[in-house]
């Protein structure tokens, strides 16, 4: 018991010592300057290791017992102009999804007040647009109105409305927006095998004014489109060595979805997933990492296997925009039995006062006694990865 509490009261002086350097966490600091190589080697690592990795760098960064419950309400559906392949909200593919207009401001305030008698913290909004130009002011006016309902109730509040320029994310800042999602969908060089109607910089422009509008960024993508592993590491890349590490990293797993072009393919196995969750927990260790589209399809052990390796968000609700989701009492049972807890709002200036990234590792008070959680061993990070060189 006295060398479980040294080695706590070491890791905590280590870590603080670490936060007045700017960083989080001891053998897993945040980093902007990863090489392509170096990412490539964390995820290529042995599976177990990997994970093992992921779960100690998600014990640095936050409290293991907790994970984000979000909810996603599809604003406005169908009807898109853009040529996702994947997508059965475009409009270049016959789909099942019919266009429908913009839904009217309390329909969606009733829905975000159920998410929040759900459990959920977070409510996103998500529109089928190519970007907030493609409508009129008074659409637009009528967004900013639902976001501004929804962070008086108490929630986070976050959107994913396609491109938009520097006014428009002001002007959603301004109405209490937390977050917006705005997701890469796969690495730079795959990316014109999926998509065509926007490039790439389009995306990280969107990204940029998000950001200087001091909004938190969710930004991740989706696995199974037909892109390589060196695809999956180039894309965690560009996240990686962003100006910031976005605050909320969703890894998605492709949702076939009948008349894409992606129909008939094969879904991905759980260890794909683990792979993608680990490593961007391992190299963006303060972000919060979402496990998205596709959990409907996993059992509670192989979900249990997500959060394991670093996983620490979901969505809940019967549906993700268009696609099916994890029923709401499943989930609960599942948190009832893996002992883990709805985690807190934390609101837009919050996260920026911390650097704009992740929150605080669980305390004493809050590890209830747990000293096996709490004294995970820790290594410098060039050991770990001079062993797994080594290996090879």
């Amino acid at each position: 018991m006295r060398i479980v509490r040294v080695e706590r009261t070491i890791r905590r002086f280590m870590s603080s010592l670490n936060g007045m350097n700017g960083s989080h966490g001891g053998r897993f600091p945040v980093r902007r300057d990863w090489t392509l190589d170096e990412v490539r080697r964390v995820y290529s690592q042995n599976l177990l290791e990997l994970m093992y990795q992921g779960a100690t760098a998600h014990r640095e960064n936050f409290n293991p017992q907790e994970v984000q419950k979000c909810t996603l309400l599809s604003i406005k559906t169908g009807g898109c102009p853009e040529d996702c392949k994947y997508c059965s909200q475009s409009s270049k593919y016959k789909t099942s999804v019919k266009a429908e207009v913009l839904m009217q401001v309390d329909d969606v305030l009733a829905q975000a007040k159920k998410a929040k008698d759900a459990g959920s913290t977070r409510f996103c909004m998500g529109a089928a647009w190519r970007g907030a130009s493609q409508v009129g002011p008074r659409q637009f006016q009528r967004v900013l109105d639902m976001v501004t309902g929804v962070r008086e109730m108490g929630l986070e509040v976050c959107a994913t409305l396609g491109l938009v320029n520097a006014e428009q994310a002001r002007m959603l800042k301004e109405a209490g927006l937390t977050a917006y999602n705005h997701n890469l969908d796969t690495s730079r060089e795959f990316y014109p095998k999926v998509i065509t109607t926007r490039n790439y910089d389009d995306r990280l422009q969107t990204l940029q004014n998000v950001r200087d509008a001091g909004l938190s960024v969710c930004c991740g993508g989706i696995i199974g489109l037909g892109e390589s592993h060196q695809d999956r590491v180039s894309m965690i890349h560009t996240l990686a060595t962003l100006p910031n590490h976005p605050e909320s990293v969703p890894v998605n797993a492709l949702v076939v979805n009948e008349g894409t072009p992606l129909e008939g393919t094969k879904p991905l196995p759980v260890w794909d997933l683990c792979r993608m969750i680990a490593t961007a927990r391992i190299i963006m260790p303060a972000s919060m990492v979402r496990l998205s589209a596709g959990r409907v399809s996993l059992s509670p052990s192989e979900q249990a296997l997500c959060f394991f390796a670093g996983a620490n968000s979901i969505f809940t609700g019967d549906k993700l925009l268009t696609t099916p989701n994890s029923d709401m009492d499943e989930d609960k049972v599942l948190f009832e039995t893996l002992g883990i807890r709805g985690k807190p709002p934390v609101f837009a200036e919050e996260e920026h006062a911390n650097d704009g990234v992740g929150t605080q590792p669980f305390s004493a008070e809050e590890e209830h006694g747990n000293d096996k959680v709490a004294a995970q061993p820790f290594f410098a990070e060039e050991e770990y990865v001079k062993q797994n060189v080594a290996a090879r």
